[in-house]
């Protein structure tokens, strides 16, 4: 859809024209103003401007150098000593308690280190160095002690600074010795480092070391106060568990006494004793009776077999054993004898008969052997019985005094316990007496460097002090001369500066606003009334700029629903930019707005752009180019302009879907975007037309008809309200050669 539909009948008219031609402008090297309008930076004209001006630089500059050289000598120097502590945790082992002997100390962390360092700007110890080493009769660190300049007191009386009789001696003292004490800790190290400042560098060196045997003075007097506060702590409870411990073993005895539970041998009760001991009597009887059982069984065995008798205790008889010598010495003979004699003789008869009744007495008196066994193990037998029924009747007593005996042994662990808490209490309170009774006792740092004299001043710096000041000075004055130039060459003219030409030029009346409008419009000077905004303009254009700053007006309180404007109409394409650009300029003094060229019918726009060979809409859409490099700036005014288009460029481009994206980007971006349609013969309706107003500029001979139809026509196509202009602008008849002064 093209908005072309109102141009019925005025296309043929076929009127040609004008072409603004933009005068070019010689810009010396020495023209300030003219490198101001290019909006080039003049680095001649600012170095022959430092030049010329030299004197105000060399003169402050050797000023300076000459103060600080002779402030920095009558300032009374101080000289600084450095003392050096490692923190390493020198704690002996053998002074360690017995159970953490065999354990192994963790290495001190950086929090440690720091909370040392916190110990060492402790006031208690600031007092103990004070006092060792006399400070508060100083008049370097009592003030008071010198008398107070009358400077000094009255600025105490305005709270600028602070009044010393306000102040306690021991205020101020340690004031004056913080602001020359410095502790701080090497970085990835456990050493801590002391350093003292004082006019006399004795002094600095002695309180630097003061300082750091104090610290292990404060520490190994903290260790011991911590022995002494243990033991004084361990003593109190000891009493009171020897008291516990009494009172315990008292209430086990009570109980034993009552129940009956006596202890006998090996810490067992009488009970448990006499039923150990009967038990062991009735294994040994079992055992008796088995053996004899076994004996006399097998004796009787051997017997009735008619074996020989083999057993041990038979074996073991004194009368068996002589009838066996008896048997063994009648059958020796029996042997010698039958060697001559026969078996029917009767000395063989007679020893036989002999050996058959030393047999029987053998066997004989094994069989009494065999009975007296038996007897033994019936023996036995009954003492089987007895000793088991004395077990059975201690066995019944011991389980009536089971109860009794659980409630003895819980009295016994409780007195056990109170008893091993009052002997490990006694074992600490002897360990921290004695550790208390050391005055040797280590500290946790140990002294690696001592404080020495020193003979150079630490402050002031001298010569950092006369550089720093002597650059500073010249740096400031160079810079102040530089602003100053620089505000200059860029300050407001009211003068519009064009090249002259050997004969007047016809331009359009866009090229005359250009000129007329020369007097740039600062950012923060906006006028407070009309008529001021009005005299900004040239009187040629009184009337026009009078509807204009109606319409600008009404699209400052429109707000959002005025952010997106469209301008075009039936009037010449110079009348349609030089509204536009008119406007835009008015609603810049309180808003960001950028006019966006879609007409590019004159070279208006690129002419009052400071970048007029800038790239446009055309190379944003090929991707030539990017938004950055596409906006430019008005010379005269806040308002940003974007071109169509380099000269010769395909105006099918602006009928690209991107371009709706990129006039997106900008209404996020600016508060109002005043689109240059001109006629809009071939420009997309939706590009125009969506969440858009619209101002038409008419041509002059068009009937109030045909205005009232095309405000009706364009309302129809889309845009949310439509302001028609009562005529066109009109270009002034030419442009003088020489500069134009516009009305301030």
């Amino acid at each position: 859809m093209r908005l072309a539909f109102w141009r019925a009948g005025k296309d043929g008219a076929g009127e040609e024209e004008p072409v603004v031609q933009p005068i070019a402008t010689p810009t010396p090297f020495g023209n300030p103003a003219a490198a101001s309008i290019a909006g080039d930076l003049d680095f001649g004209a600012l170095g022959q401007a430092l030049l010329r001006r030299r004197s105000w630089i060399i003169v402050p500059t050797v000023l300076a150098a000459v103060l600080s050289i002779t402030a920095v000598n009558l300032v009374t120097p101080r000289y600084k000593s450095e003392a050096r502590i490692l923190v390493d945790g020198r704690e002996n082992v053998f002074l360690r308690p017995n159970g953490e002997r065999n354990e192994e100390r963790t290495a001190l962390d950086a929090e440690a280190v720091t909370s040392q360092v916190q110990l060492l700007l402790s006031r208690d110890l600031a007092r103990e160095i004070i006092k060792k080493n006399k400070l508060a009769e100083l008049p370097e660190f009592d003030p008071v002690l010198q008398g107070i300049s009358p400077l000094k007191s009255l600025l105490a009386l305005f709270g600028i600074g602070r009044d010393p009789f306000a102040l306690t001696p021991e205020e101020r003292v340690l004031d004056a010795y913080y602001d020359r004490f410095t502790a701080y800790a090497v970085d990835k190290s456990r050493v801590m480092v002391i350093e003292f400042q004082s006019r006399d560098p004795d002094l600095a060196a002695r309180v630097a070391n003061s300082i750091a045997e104090g610290y292990l003075v404060l520490q190994q007097n903290a260790r011991q106060a911590q022995a002494r506060s243990a033991s004084q702590w361990l003593s109190g409870e000891i009493d009171n568990l020897r008291k516990k411990v009494a009172e315990a073993e008292s209430r086990v005895e009570d109980f034993r006494s009552k129940s009956s539970l006596f202890v006998g041998t090996n810490n067992t009760t009488l009970s448990n004793q006499q039923m150990g001991e009967l038990n062991t009597q009735l294994n040994n009887a079992r055992a008796l009776k088995s053996d004899a059982e076994s004996k006399a069984r097998l004796i009787r065995e051997m017997l009735q077999s008619g074996k020989p008798i083999e057993a041990s205790e038979v074996i073991n008889s004194e009368l068996i054993r002589r009838l066996s010598e008896q048997r063994v010495t009648l059958r020796g003979q029996l042997a010698e004898q039958s060697s001559t004699l026969l078996d029917n003789h009767p000395r063989i008869k007679e020893l036989k008969a002999q050996l058959l009744d030393l047999d029987r007495q053998i066997r004989d008196e094994a069989s009494k052997l065999s009975r007296s066994l038996d007897n033994d193990a019936r023996i036995a037998s009954g003492r089987v019985e007895g000793l088991s029924a004395s077990l059975e009747q201690l066995k019944k007593q011991a389980t009536s005094t089971n109860g009794n005996d659980v409630q003895l042994r819980a009295l016994e662990r409780e007195a056990k316990a109170q008893r091993d808490l009052l002997e490990s209490y006694l074992a600490k309170y002897r360990e921290a007496n004695t550790r208390e009774n050391i005055d040797a006792a280590p500290a946790d740092g140990r002294i690696i460097s001592r404080a020495s004299v020193s003979n150079t001043p630490a402050y002031p710096k001298k010569l950092p002090i006369v550089l720093i000041a002597t650059l500073a000075t010249l740096m400031l004055s160079a810079g102040a001369i530089a602003t100053g130039e620089l505000l200059r060459m860029t300050a407001p003219r009211a003068v519009a500066v064009f090249g002259s030409s050997p004969a007047p030029v016809r331009v359009p009346a866009a090229a005359e606003v250009a000129v007329a409008d020369r007097e740039p419009v600062f950012d923060d000077i906006r006028p407070e009334n009309p008529v001021e905004a009005r005299a900004e303009i040239a009187p040629g254009f009184a009337s026009e700029l009078t509807e204009i700053e109606n319409l600008a007006g009404d699209l400052r309180s429109a707000g959002e629903a005025a952010r997106k404007v469209a301008i075009l109409g039936t009037a010449s394409g110079e009348s349609i930019t030089l509204t536009a650009l008119t406007l835009a300029r008015l609603l810049a003094r309180d808003a960001r707005v950028v006019v966006v060229d879609l007409s590019a019918s004159t070279p208006t726009i690129p002419a009052v752009s400071f970048d007029p060979a800038a790239p446009g809409l055309a190379e944003l859409m090929l991707g030539e180019a990017s938004f950055s490099q596409v906006i430019t700036r008005d010379r005269l005014s806040r308002v940003h302009l974007v071109c169509a288009g380099r000269p010769g460029f395909d105006r099918a481009l602006l009928q690209s879907p991107r371009l709706m994206l990129a006039i997106d980007a900008l209404l996020r971006v600016y508060d109002h975007v005043l689109l240059d349609a001109g006629a809009a013969s071939d420009l997309p309706a939706e590009l125009l037309t969506t969440q858009a107003r619209v101002v038409v500029v008419p041509d002059a001979s068009m009937a109030a008809d045909a205005r009232a139809l095309m405000c009706d026509q364009l309302k129809a196509v889309g845009f949310s309200e439509v302001t028609m202009l009562s005529k066109p602008a009109q270009p002034s008849d030419a442009v003088e050669p020489a500069p134009r002064v516009v009305a301030a």
